[in-house]
């Protein structure tokens, strides 16, 4: 592995590789997981806002992947659910969906998937809904 912003799929012999950078595997687990039933949308960050300011949408928002020692992926997601779906339920079925989709694009697979549920998105607010940045608690500092 050449450093810790690409990973290496495969290689020959003769040299010839083929890397994928870890935006592109956010990007990949992003849309899987906006597309599970009962996910609002994803937290996104500083790079998600300045994105929105330029009139581009950041896919990889709310998505966190790394290489930990031993070269397996490991995938954060933060996510915020709608009101009143089954919480353990839906993380499992984004858990899933991930694998499934990382797995058919990529033939890789991720070690661990982390859901962290940032906020519920109300029905009256779905309309409306988009992520400001704050805290699920506000009274305690964020773990991040």
């Amino acid at each position: 592995m050449a450093d810790n912003s690409t990973i290496v799929l495969s290689g020959n012999d003769e040299g010839d590789q083929i890397k994928i950078d870890l935006q592109v595997l956010e990007v990949i687990l992003g849309i899987s997981a906006q597309k599970v039933d009962g996910v609002a949308g994803m937290r996104g960050g500083l790079k998600s806002g300045l994105s929105r300011v330029f009139g581009r949408e950041d896919r990889g928002k709310g998505v966190a992947v790394s290489v930990d020692e031993d070269g397996e992926l490991t995938a954060d997601v933060y996510v915020y659910l709608k009101y009143g779906v089954n919480v353990p339920a839906v993380a499992g079925k984004i858990q899933e969906a991930l694998k499934q989709q990382l797995t058919q694009m990529t033939d890789m697979n991720l070690k661990s998937i982390d859901v962290h549920v940032v906020g519920l998105v109300f029905p009256e607010d779905e309309k409306n809904f988009e992520d400001t940045g704050q805290p699920l608690f506000p009274d305690q500092e964020e773990d991040k």
